[in-house]
């Protein structure tokens, strides 16, 4: 059995991934294959508890090296109950953030060192949880920070201060220039039919050359 297809989506807070992420969906779909549609952190009930503990407001916040503990541990929960057994189905999954998120928030943002993820991702994930397709949604932070207030109620990563969100979003820009090839980078600022037929040029092609094997999956997977 072929291997399903991870696909994940990127960006800061109020970056505007969620609200494409239907698009997105329904591109896939148009292929043929099963979906597994799913979101970080949670996906699981555990995981969901997790989710709630690192970004609830109110409470006892975890420290920074407490806050990467837990969203691994919500991580390996996910993978091991929805997100391996759904691609090893042949399953493809479409994830609302994943491990290049904690890159960027508790890396970048929180200060932590990039070893200390990167061997954790390992423990978590081995080399099974590399996404073979990832969408940045890039936005200036001022205007993704607009967005989130028109939202209503923050939680505590949405209230941190302008330095820390431009941290993330520098923590993504490495991300991207160290793994080109997986990453495709959408203007998230642009309006949203913009956006969508941006998607959908750099999702054609790559659907095209995966049916093909122009572009096949790690051997190593």
């Amino acid at each position: 059995m072929t291997r399903g297809r991870l696909i994940t989506l990127e960006g800061g807070d109020g970056a505007g991934k969620t609200s494409q992420a239907g698009w997105v969906r329904d591109l896939i779909r148009a292929q043929g294959v099963s979906l597994l549609e799913t979101h970080e952190p949670g996906g699981t009930p555990l995981a969901e508890t997790i989710r709630e503990w690192v970004l609830s407001p109110a409470g006892d916040p975890p420290e920074a090296m407490a806050e990467l503990l837990l969203v691994f541990a919500a991580r390996r929960q996910h993978w091991v109950q929805r997100i391996g057994p759904a691609l090893e189905s042949g399953i493809w999954v479409l994830c609302d953030r994943f491990v290049d998120s904690t890159y960027a928030y508790q890396g970048a943002g929180r200060g932590l060192p990039i070893a200390w993820i990167a061997m954790l991702e390992h423990w978590v994930l081995g080399s099974a949880g590399r996404p073979d397709l990832t969408l940045y949604f890039d936005t200036p932070v001022d205007l993704a920070l607009d967005r989130v207030r028109q939202r209503g109620r923050l939680n505590r990563m949405e209230r941190e201060g302008l330095d820390w969100h431009e941290r993330v979003r520098s923590g993504y820009q490495s991300r991207l220039e160290a793994d080109p090839g997986r990453f495709i980078r959408i203007e998230g600022g642009l309006p949203p039919e913009k956006i969508r037929a941006m998607i959908e040029a750099a999702l054609t092609p790559r659907f095209r050359a995966w049916a093909s094997g122009d572009l096949p999956q790690d051997p190593s997977r």
